[in-house]
């Protein structure tokens, strides 16, 4: 069963979801300056719940857009997570969100997984995460 911590009203653009071996952030729309914010804090959010054994894996399943705010969002989770050795995973990134990753020369930094969690456990067939 999927805890859902409290959120702060107005912060629910963003789901954070804590199951059994994975914290799951799934954001849905477009992700870009103005909604950001919500990444952020959700991302924030799930590093309180994940460790080196629970990773943070950023569905991205229902995204539309993101912008270089969006990867910011990320490239500083990502940098706490390090501290505590928790690793930040995309799972199903969209065509522009991976160019985007590529571009900017952030795609290394993430493991990519092709599908979204499902009931708290990574996805299987690629052990690295990454796509061929």
């Amino acid at each position: 069963m999927a805890e859902h911590p409290s959120r702060e009203a107005g912060d629910s653009d963003v789901a954070v979801d804590v199951l059994c071996h994975t914290v799951a952030v799934r954001p849905t729309g477009e992700i870009d300056i103005e909604t950001a914010v919500s990444l952020r804090l959700a991302l924030t959010e799930a590093l309180i719940h994940a460790s080196s054994d629970k990773p943070v894996v950023v569905d991205c399943s229902h995204l539309t857009f993101c912008d270089s705010a969006a990867l910011n969002a990320l490239l500083s989770a990502r940098r706490a997570a390090q501290e505590t050795d928790t690793v930040i995973r995309l799972a199903a990134p969209n065509h522009q969100f991976q160019r985007l990753l590529e571009i900017t020369g952030a795609l290394p930094l993430f493991p990519v997984d092709p599908d979204p969690p499902t009931d708290g456990r990574l996805p299987t067939g690629h052990p690295d995460g990454l796509t061929r």
